[in-house]
């Protein structure tokens, strides 16, 4: 089984750039997808970035396509997401979680998720 743990949420300005952490353990990695979901205050969580286990086939969600990008490296048993020209709306609590094939985008796909990370964008 594999765990997840996300970091380096923040506070930020708007038009910076973070990228989130998304560590995992666990021996089986290599076989797991992962992806981000967000949070916003009062909102449902919504798919951001996903890609397979290899690291290719990105897909991003339409309003982050162009300024995030998700990528991988198995061997250090990491997922991270670059997230260039944040803007207010972006705030949110940020997931990474994890399933076995196939790759999905939908949050009830996934049965393995980290606790978060905040990621707050002022104005």
């Amino acid at each position: 089984q594999v765990q997840l743990v996300e970091s380096g949420g923040g506070l930020l300005q708007a038009g910076g750039s973070l990228t989130l952490s998304c560590a995992a353990s666990g021996r089986t990695f290599e076989s797991y997808h992962v992806a981000w979901f967000r949070q916003a205050p009062g909102k449902e969580r919504e798919f951001v970035a996903t890609s397979n286990w290899r690291g290719g086939d990105p897909e991003y969600a339409d309003p982050v396509k162009g300024r995030f990008a998700i990528s991988r490296n198995n061997a250090k048993r990491m997922v991270w997401l670059q997230k260039n020209r944040l803007k207010p709306e972006n705030t949110a609590v940020y997931y990474c979680a994890a399933r076995m094939d196939p790759v999905t985008t939908s949050e009830y796909d996934y049965d393995i998720w980290g606790q978060g990370t905040q990621v707050t964008v002022s104005s």
